[in-house]
């Protein structure tokens, strides 16, 4: 990885959100893309589970961040009885762009216009180190469990 103010937009932006917040690890830039769990666990020789994916979703009209495990999928009605709304959705790819700033398959848990309610599948406690996405389809950032939740303020829930 080269020095932080060689990286595109968005990945600056999340390096530079870490930096502020104290965060261990830093932004690492890939020669390969690495937009879903899969891909990125094979680029770093992981278990996908370690992997943070950083998805979003519309409950109401309000994002909401879901990092979760790469080994699972996000049960939206469960979510919804948790946080006592009617229903949550996938968000579309233009939602997505307006509340993160970054575009779906990169999404960093930082880094946003502004904060966004999050949530953090507590099955990543599990791994010691977790891989969270930095901005775009090239770039990723060591963490833990605990960080995310102290960098996202996020609440941990099981999300599956």
């Amino acid at each position: 990885m080269g020095a932080a103010t060689n990286l595109p937009e968005a990945p600056r932006r999340v390096a530079a959100v870490l930096h502020d917040l104290g965060a261990e690890g830093t932004v690492q830039r890939f020669t390969t893309e690495v937009p879903t769990a899969a891909a990125a666990a094979a680029v770093l020789g992981c278990e996908v589970g370690a992997i943070a994916n950083s998805l979003v979703f519309a409950a109401g009209d309000e994002p909401l961040l879901v990092l979760t495990s790469g080994a699972h999928r996000v049960d939206t009605a469960h979510l919804a009885r948790l946080l006592e709304v009617p229903k949550i959705k996938r968000a579309s790819p233009e939602f997505v762009l307006a509340a993160t700033g970054q575009h779906v398959g990169g999404v960093a848990p930082v880094g946003h216009p502004a904060p966004i309610r999050t949530l953090v599948d507590v099955w990543l406690g599990k791994y010691d180190v977790v891989w969270a996405g930095a901005g775009d389809h090239l770039s990723m950032f060591p963490t833990t469990f605990e960080e995310l939740l102290r960098l996202t303020h996020g609440q941990p829930v099981e999300v599956a």
